[in-house]
Parts: C-alpha cells; structure tokens; sequence
C-alpha cells in the first residue's frame, strides 16, 4: 500500500463518518458488556435487559435477575413492549422487560443526575419506543435520560389466591410495581458505567406513569431508590373500593383474589398451572377486566395511601406534581346534562347534590365546570391532597403546577371552552413539540423550553429553580400557590379550590365506617 494511501485509511478510521468512530466503547454491567451507539453528541442504548424475561413459570412472578451473557450484547433497538391491545411500534411480547439509556456523560466519571421516565396507558397498555419519549432533548439538558418497561394489564397485575400461596410474601398482583423497583435496582447498581450518580435519581411519569410515581413513593420496596419524584396527572390518594372510579381505583387484596377467581374461570383454565400454558397473545387481557390495575396488597402498597402520608408511613423525597386544566374532557364525559347528573348520583351518594352545585352542568349542554368534576376526581384532588400532606408531614420541599397551555378557541368553534386534555404536557416536557406545525407558537416553545429546565433543574438540583428561569416558590397551606404554565410560566392560586373542598368533603366521609359501608 502506498504511504498516502495508507494515511488516508488511517484518518478514515478516525472520521466521524466511519463504523469505527460511530461506535462507543461496550460499558460493563453486572451482567456482561453492552454495545450502544452515538447520536447527536450522545451515547445510546436501547434494550437493556434488566430482570429475566418473565415467561412460563415466571409469567404472575415476581421479576428475577436478568441473566449474565457472554461476548458483547448490541443494544440498538428497543425491545417489544409488553402485551396489551394495542400495537406500539416496537411490537410486543410478554419477553418486554428492558430499559434504555441516553447519557451526555464524555466518561463514567461524570457523576451525571439521572431522571427515569415511567409510561402511562392505564396500567394496561404502555410503551417505551414512543417518538414523543425519545431522551434525546432532556438529556442534552446534562441528565442521563432512562425510560423503562413493565408488565400492563392482567399480565402485570392479576392477584389470585394460588399465586399469594406461591408467594414467599403471600401476595400477588402488583407485578408491574415490582418490574418498576426492579428496573430502578438495576439502574443503582449500573448507572454509573453510563456515567451517572445513583444517589441523583428523579423519576417521573404521565398519568399511570404518575400513578405509579405516586406509589412508589409510598412503596417501603422502593426505600432510597431515588431522591426525587415527578407526577404528571397522577396520584393514588382515594379509598379502595370494591366498585372502582376515576381516583377510587384501588382493591384490597381480598377482593382483588376474588376477581381474579373469576377471571381464570372466564378464561377457561381451571387453575394458574392451566392460565400459564396458554399463549400470552390469547390471554384475556384489557382495560375494565379483572386484575388491570395495582392493589392495596399490603407490601408493596401497604395501606391505603393517605392513610401512610398521614401518618408520615413514606419515602420522604421532594416531589414535582401536577395536572392538565381539562383532563375531564379525554375520559368520555357526559353528553347531556342528565347523563351527567345520573353519573354524579350513582358515584357520590349523599354527596351528590353538593358536587352538582360545585361543579355545575349547563341547561342543555355539559361545559368544563361539569367536566371538572371528573378531572378534580382523578387528578386535582390526589394532588392536592399529595400536596397537602406531604407538605404538612415531611421535611422535603414540594413544588406543585397546573398545565392550561391551549388556543383560546372563537364561539363557533366545537373546541370552544375547551383547556389543555389529558396528556397533551408530555410533548412540551420532552420538548417534542413540531416547531414548523403553523399550530404550534411561539408561547408554546416557551413555555416546553421552561418546563424540560424546570423538571431538569430538579433532577440536578432537588428543586425546579435555576438556570435564569422564573422562581418557583414551594407549596404548603401557608403558602398556597403553584406554578401555572398557561401563555407564560407565572404563579397562581390553587385552581377551582371551593370546589375541590366540597371533594375533600366527599373524601373524608368516603374513609369514614359509614361511608366504606356504603361503597360496598
């Protein structure tokens, strides 16, 4: 070879542009070496196994430790999401417990914060190869971004009294939490191969993410896997209930096993032995069935979740918490004004006539007011009241919002009256906003500029504040006020607040002999 021709070889392994150089070196784990690749001035990986994949014998288990590997594992693609009825993008397989990694850090000496996403979809569908949860934008803010999988619907939750009797713990359901504790133990034993600080973790999710950020942190199995927590519409504040509602989600493990008997009944198995020789895409499984949404099981959810924060029964972190001004208009609202009232009957009891005048329906049409209700229900009041006794019982800081970013829409207009829906934060944080969509303005990129700074900032810091952004002061009773991402981040007062005690009212009587009596 000529010398000028070996030299060009040479600086061709060296370019940006080849194989060689697109390349990390693989990072170490505890179970073997992994091959991520760079983008954009990151270092990604995609489908990380974290737990052994929860198959056969393993299928209603807790999760076991991924098995060790020899040679190096390419990790460049995400990994199936978990069986659900939909079809994400990355496909699905009961085989779905991974997690992926984009990391900014330039040496596994960087010490990098580390902020873990946890997907919604009601506990029975979720994944994390969704475009809108790409890392990229956050972790370019100098955190390691992480998204992990768990188990949805009756794969992640069915309890039955066979698989307590199994259970060294003498419980079941609740195997979608542990995949969630599961996933963030592994991230404290690796984390720092990737160039990040396992005692500078935040996680933080959307509505059954949040849910679940929410019982985390009221998890004793999940003591010092994080420092920080990040709710977006979620919380699990209300009372169990044996006929479940928005905000009254949960079941004892009792009535939990009972539903679960009839369930592998319905299924046409005869016991759990037969359920696990059925294939995983012909399993019963969907939002409404039995066994598709976390219980109180009384270990990883020890009581009823107010009743801990009372009692100051959780992990004692600084919490981020929020939640959208018109979530009630994304879960079927009424359509007349009957409809809704009767809604309002049948749920609330002796309650119902002072909720109506809380939160009023129109003569001939059901406006927001109405449709509060159902948002106050499921995600204003578990808020608050998150709020309120966290700030009343624990030492760390708790910084509270509320998301009203949408076009004020003309009278004609079928959106007229309508906020910002459920979910629609998600884009804004993750900073996935499509700049060149004539919809999107500039108040918009604003204010999804403020609020990736501001969850990562908190991640970095512990509080939101930092970094030439408005102050964000730290709620409590005495000093009530959130901030508001509405045109411009500023600070308000807690929103549609005489109503939201009328629901506090509800509440209360909900927790008392004769209001668990009545929900029976």
């Amino acid at each position: 070879m000529k010398k000028l021709d070996f030299l060009v070889a040479i600086f061709a392994v060296f370019c940006s542009g080849s194989s060689f150089a697109q390349q990390p070196a693989p990072v170490k784990v505890d179970e073997g070496l992994l091959q991520g690749f760079y983008e954009d001035n990151l270092t990604v990986y995609k489908g990380i196994p974290f737990a052994s994949p929860p198959v056969g014998e393993l299928r209603w288990r807790a999760p076991q430790p991924a098995a060790k590997w020899d040679g190096i594992k390419q990790t460049v693609k995400f990994a199936p999401a978990p069986i659900q009825m939909g079809n994400p993008s990355s496909g699905k397989s009961e085989d779905c417990l991974y997690l992926n990694i984009w990391s900014p850090a330039k040496s596994s000496n960087d010490h990098l914060p580390v902020l873990v996403w946890i997907y919604g979809g009601g506990f029975c569908a979720g994944s994390t190869s969704e475009p809108i949860y790409s890392g990229e934008k956050l972790a370019k803010k100098g955190v390691i971004l992480v998204s992990l999988a768990y188990r949805v619907g009756q794969f992640g939750f069915l309890a039955h009294p066979e698989l307590s009797a199994e259970s060294s713990d003498h419980v079941s359901g609740n195997y979608g939490l542990l995949d969630q504790i599961a996933g963030l133990e592994w991230i404290q034993k690796n984390i720092a191969a990737f160039g990040g600080d396992s005692e500078k973790v935040t996680i933080f999710g959307e509505s059954a993410g949040a849910i679940s950020v929410s019982m985390l942190c009221a998890s004793p199995l999940a003591k010092g896997l994080f420092r920080g927590a990040i709710s977006e519409s979620g919380g699990s504040f209300g009372p169990t209930r044996s006929t479940t509602f928005p905000g009254e989600n949960m079941k004892t493990l009792k009535q939990a096993e009972t539903e679960g008997q009839s369930y592998v009944q319905k299924a046409g198995a005869s016991s759990i032995a037969d359920l696990r020789k059925i294939p995983a895409d012909k399993v019963p499984s969907g939002f409404g069935m039995a066994g598709g949404w976390p219980i109180v099981d009384g270990y990883v959810i020890p009581d009823d979740q107010y009743k801990l924060y009372e009692a100051g029964k959780y992990n004692d972190v600084s919490v981020l918490i929020g939640y959208n001004s018109d979530e009630g208009a994304s879960f079927s609202p009424a359509r007349v004004p009957e409809e809704y009232i009767a809604g309002v009957k049948n749920r609330y009891g002796k309650f119902a006539d002072d909720l109506i005048k809380a939160y009023p329906v129109g003569e001939n049409h059901v406006p927001k007011t109405a449709r509060d209700l159902m948002r106050d229900a499921a995600f204003g009041w578990q808020t608050w009241a998150w709020a309120r006794l966290q700030s009343k019982t624990g030492k760390s800081k708790v910084y509270y919002y509320y998301f009203d970013q949408h076009s004020d829409y003309p009278k004609d207009s079928p959106h007229y009256g309508y906020g910002s829906p459920h979910g629609q934060e998600v884009a804004y944080v993750f900073e996935h906003l499509n700049a060149s969509n004539p919809q999107t303005t500039k108040e918009d990129l604003n204010i999804s500029e403020a609020m990736a700074t501001y969850w990562t900032n908190f991640t970095k810091y512990g509080t939101p504040n930092g970094n030439g952004i408005s102050k964000w002061p730290a709620f409590s009773d005495k000093n009530p006020v959130l901030m508001y991402f509405s045109q411009t981040p500023h600070i308000g007062s807690v929103p549609s607040i005489e109503s939201l005690k009328v629901l506090d009212n509800y509440f209360k009587w909900r927790r008392s002999s004769e209001g668990q009596a009545w929900a029976k």
